[in-house]
């Protein structure tokens, strides 16, 4: 299935920095990006990040935009309470979904089909319509509540992948870390990418 519509959903682990240079890699493959970022997502980018996030959707849209050099209206922005969000229903539903970094909070919910906010109806709607959701908990050491919640969405075929960078590259900076990470993002949402090089073919 080709891949042309991405939900990324950010929420409030730590770990922003994975989600950032997701959405980065998503402009730079011409995906058309759905992005939604709860409040405490919006703290944790103030803490772990020097960016200057605005607090209105409309500005945080062209805040990324002009960032990231996006195409007109490649990224739209929507805020929690957003029901008329295309993500919010079946007929809408993008062909992918991410959540990174994921809180044990929002991976509980979407475990459980909560829906009280956008992210977990959107998470919700992936499910139920058969779309690839990946699910980025970013949370140490994981209790048997996390394991259950991580084994559930398992079984209903989402990708559970803690942003877990591996060394046998020799990563010289925190950068190649977190490109570790997202370029296993990108294979699994089947988008090519030449951040790390795959086992085997380094040279």
């Amino acid at each position: 299935m080709s891949i042309d519509t991405v939900a990324l959903a950010m929420t409030g682990a730590s770990g922003i920095q994975y989600a950032l240079r997701l959405l980065e890699c998503l402009v730079e493959a011409d995906r058309q990006i759905y992005l939604m970022l709860s409040k405490p997502a919006q703290v944790v980018i103030g803490l772990e990040t020097d960016l200057d996030l605005p607090g209105r959707t409309a500005d945080i849209e062209s805040f990324f935009a002009e960032r990231y050099r996006a195409r007109e209206q490649q990224i739209s922005v929507f805020g929690q309470d957003q029901w008329t969000a295309p993500v919010a229903s079946g007929s809408g539903a993008p062909d992918a979904m991410v959540v990174c970094p994921c809180t044990s909070g929002t991976l509980s919910a979407i475990a459980c089909g909560n829906s009280n906010n956008l992210i977990e109806r959107a998470a919700d709607v992936c499910i139920k319509e058969r779309k690839r959701l990946i699910v980025m908990p970013r949370e140490m050491p994981f209790s048997e509540i996390h394991l259950e919640n991580m084994l559930r969405l398992a079984r209903l075929g989402a990708v559970i992948m803690p942003p877990n960078p591996g060394f046998y590259n020799k990563p010289q900076s925190v950068a190649e870390l977190v490109d570790f990470v997202v370029a296993r993002a990108l294979d699994h949402l089947d988008i090519k990418q030449s951040l790390v090089p795959r086992w085997g073919l380094e040279n």
